[in-house]
């Protein structure tokens, strides 16, 4: 088995919220209110869409705003991983990917593990457009049982709900989140950061006329019948922990110049909050990015004036 390469989820599609579009002679992320289903091929137009994304629709020009899903794994963590992460904005390498408390970052000596402070809190994180970066992997249909969609984002909401939502799911279904039915929805909601403009961030919830209770124990009877038929879902946890842990970072070269076009653009300015303007749907104005980099400066002379403190 190679080292230094991680063995992810197979990936047979992806789900957005938003596109890069070419405006000005520079591509640029663009907002949407409705998911797009896609293969992995690209055009000169964009991603070419999947034929799933026709088929849930009930006309073409109906907006995709739910999609029935099902997870391939009961951990939450197998399922959705979020990071603090930054890219090589040229190569597209990741460079550093943390959790708030330590990160593994890209040197000069090689991989280091260092403490991670958050970006907001980080000198190198909030000049390097470090930010939340999180995947989510699902699985659409019933043609390939261990093949996903993944939907990408960097927007604070989209990471803080799917995190909470498949914490509570897993813990009412007493660790049957695979076995049970769920819908991926898009919400819209407005703020005073987004001078009451919508913003758009994903949800997972039970299908629509179902109850959670139904949802519960269709997920029992699911399990028992994949036990009765030889299913392993632990071995099959433990082969997706074994193959994560083998590399150092989860992004390849290719992958990652795909994610810093879309989520990490140029003009965008550093988010400390992961939630600025990119093709993930939520989008922060400029003056808030303008106090998170004050933020930051007051925060990095306070350190140095702690430091320069004679003991």
């Amino acid at each position: 088995m190679l080292k230094g390469l991680a063995l992810t989820p197979p990936v047979i599609g992806r789900i957005s919220i938003g596109r890069v579009v070419e405006r000005d002679g520079k591509r640029l992320p663009e907002k949407d209110d409705g998911f797009t289903i896609t293969t992995q091929i690209q055009s000169k137009d964009g991603w070419i869409k999947h034929p799933l994304d026709a088929s849930l629709r009930k006309s073409p020009d109906q907006k995709l705003r739910s999609i029935p899903v099902r997870l391939l794994f009961d951990d939450p963590d197998l399922s959705f991983r979020a990071n603090y992460t930054m890219f090589d904005r040229s190569s597209g390498r990741p460079l550093c990917v943390g959790d708030g408390q330590n990160c593994r970052r890209a040197t000069s000596a090689g991989f280091q593990t260092l403490p991670c402070p958050t970006p907001m809190s980080c000198t190198i994180g909030i000049e390097g457009h470090c930010k939340p970066y999180g995947r989510l992997h699902v699985r659409i249909g019933g043609d390939d049982e261990l093949g996903c969609f993944v939907f990408r984002t960097t927007g604070f909401n989209s990471i803080r709900t799917l995190m909470t939502r498949l914490r509570y799911f897993q813990a009412v279904s007493g660790d049957k989140l695979s076995c049970m039915r769920l819908e991926l929805k898009l919400r819209g909601k407005s703020t005073a950061l987004s001078h009451r403009a919508p913003i758009y961030y994903v949800d997972l919830t039970i299908p629509q006329g179902s109850t959670l209770a139904d949802i519960v124990r269709e997920a029992c009877e699911e399990q028992e019948r994949r036990i009765d038929s030889g299913l392993r879902q632990d071995l099959l946890e433990q082969a997706a922990q074994e193959g994560l842990a083998l590399g150092a970072f989860e992004e390849s070269d290719e992958e990652g110049l795909a994610v810093v076009e879309e989520f990490y653009p140029q003009d965008g300015g550093s988010d400390p909050l992961g939630s600025g303007s990119s093709a993930s749907g939520e989008q922060t104005s400029a003056p808030h990015r303008k106090e998170n980099h004050a933020l930051a400066a007051k925060l990095r002379q306070r350190n140095q004036m702690v430091n320069a403190k004679p003991e």
